[in-house]
């Protein structure tokens, strides 16, 4: 007979039932709404690394996530069974033929999709790059390529695990600040339009590539570095839009801001946006002297640190931007200026072209190898200015600097930048290897090459870990004028202050 206190018992089983799928509901949806840091592959190398070298490089990196500029078979098997998330892409050229073709759509899916997946975490496919700019007689065929893809994937069952959308420059988005008054050049609504109701009934992203380097460059001076940079602004250099009275410290996130006003523009405003491309060279020609290894190293650095620390926009604090860096490698036979061949984490052997400074952003690639990272005198650095900073670090900074004494074993090669690369190191790895730590105003450098020679072993050739020698922090602005070596005061070491103010700051 049933009973009423079965009935209670399963009314109290069902409930909780209930809220464990709830729960599991939300746990699933805060994992999909962390935002995530991925890297583009490009392929313009004249030794482009076989593809388990590039897998074997984004393990080592814990990168996972990337995005490809098509579906090349070689690297979808590679990344077979590492759990790296996949976007793949379709060419530009291949474009025309898939918007004109239902079955070459579901041709190309069964290709490089089907066979592939699961095996291969593909979750994204990026249709065509730039199109607006790069191919706009294929703008009007653009969404029946979309949709043709995502009904292929429909077809193949595979349409909630991949996403389908397509990059579009920030460029198209026109009087971009203040972000409130951004709309789209109205020129490609009959596109962007329907593209957007695409994007919003199939749950998918606007991607966006978006370049702080070039709108710097063509500011004429407008835009500071420090706001392209993600550097720090003191509150009355940040950028205050007058309609929404949000304060911006970044291009970056004004520009995101931008696309969901220009989204709202045209009455969309739940689609989430979906950075493609975004970073900064590393070298330029000489009408670039803002393409630097230092600009590169603090861009993207601030960028990954701005994206995992779920900082979100002004608009939407706190729902990060996920981001893909513009890219793994440097790309030498690119055309165009020498900075389009300088955006890389890496050159072709794998090798960082600059380390990140990631200290405090949890396991994220910090393109270092061998997690062995060395700080060194940075080459061509002025002696004078080498010089104060090694007295300040066998000095103020408490380095021990006795095996540079003459008749040690780190005397020889006897100059200063020798000298300074070990005194450098070896306060670099005491104080924990912490951000900001090796700088010494600009004259030091951090590299993966084990600089020891010889009998003379730098601090972190032996695996050693840093840590403060004492509680208290050496004082920069020390106006003690002994010296380790007698050469000369550090007195001007004063100026290196900034350094342990930004390590302390962050």
């Amino acid at each position: 007979m049933f009973k009423f206190g079965g009935f209670r018992a399963m009314k109290m089983l069902m409930l909780m039932l209930l809220l464990l799928m709830v729960f599991l509901s939300l746990s699933l949806v805060s994992a999909d709404e962390d935002g995530f840091i991925g890297v583009n592959i490009g392929t313009d190398l004249s030794d482009m690394p076989h593809p388990t070298q590039v897998v074997a490089l984004l393990k080592s990196q814990q990168i996972r996530h990337v995005r490809l500029y098509d579906a090349d078979r070689g690297m979808l098997v590679a990344l077979a069974g590492t759990g790296i998330k996949v976007a793949v892409t379709i060419p530009n050229e291949q474009l025309l033929g898939i918007g004109q073709s239902n079955s070459t759509a579901a041709h190309w899916v069964s290709q490089n999709i089907v066979a592939h997946y699961p095996a291969t975490n593909i979750t994204t496919i990026c249709v065509g790059s730039e199109v607006f700019n790069n191919l706009p007689n294929v703008g009007p065929v653009l969404v029946t390529a979309l949709k043709f893809i995502h009904g292929a994937l429909v077809a193949s069952n595979l349409d909630r695990q991949i996403k389908v959308s397509t990059p579009i420059a920030s460029t198209v988005i026109l009087d971009s600040f203040p972000p409130s008054q951004a709309f789209f050049n109205h020129s490609w609504n009959p596109v962007l339009v329907p593209l957007l109701k695409f994007l919003q009934s199939t749950g998918s992203s606007l991607m966006l590539n978006i370049y702080p380097y070039y709108d710097y460059m063509q500011s004429n001076g407008v835009i500071p570095l420090d706001y392209a940079l993600f550097n720090p602004l003191p509150a009355n250099k940040e950028a205050v839009d007058a309609n929404t009275l949000l304060h911006y410290t970044n291009v970056f996130d004004a520009m995101v801001d931008a696309a969901y006003y220009a989204m709202a523009s045209l009455n969309v405003t739940n689609v989430p946006v979906l950075v493609t491309e975004s970073g900064w060279p590393s070298k330029g020609d000489s009408n670039e002297p803002d393409a630097t290894l230092d600009n590169a190293n603090t861009y993207n650095s601030n960028l990954i640190k701005h994206v995992l620390n779920q900082t979100g926009t002004p608009k939407h604090p706190g729902i990060p931007v996920s981001t893909y860096i513009y890219e793994l490698y440097n790309e030498d036979t690119k055309n165009g200026p020498v900075s389009e061949k300088n955006w890389g984490l890496f050159d072709a052997n794998g090798k960082p072209i600059y380390t990140l400074q990631l200290t405090g952003s949890g396991p994220a690639f910090a393109n270092d190898t061998a997690n062995q990272n060395h700080c060194t005198a940075k080459e061509g650095a002025d002696s004078k200015m080498l010089q104060a900073a090694l007295d300040w670090a066998c000095g103020p900074g408490k380095v021990n600097c006795s095996a540079l004494l003459q008749g040690q074993p780190c005397y020889e090669p006897d100059n200063v930048a020798s000298h300074a690369s070990f005194a450098f190191d070896s306060y670099y790895h005491m104080m924990g290897k912490g951000e900001g730590t090796c700088d010494f105003n600009g004259v030091a450098m951090l590299t993966t090459t084990d600089p020891s020679h010889g009998s003379c072993q730098f601090i972190g050739s032996d695996g050693m870990n840093g840590t403060f020698l004492n509680s208290t922090v050496a004082d920069f602005n020390s106006t003690s004028s002994s010296s380790w070596r007698g050469r000369r005061d550090y007195a001007t070491v004063g100026v290196l202050i900034k350094v342990l103010l930004g390590s302390l700051l962050l």
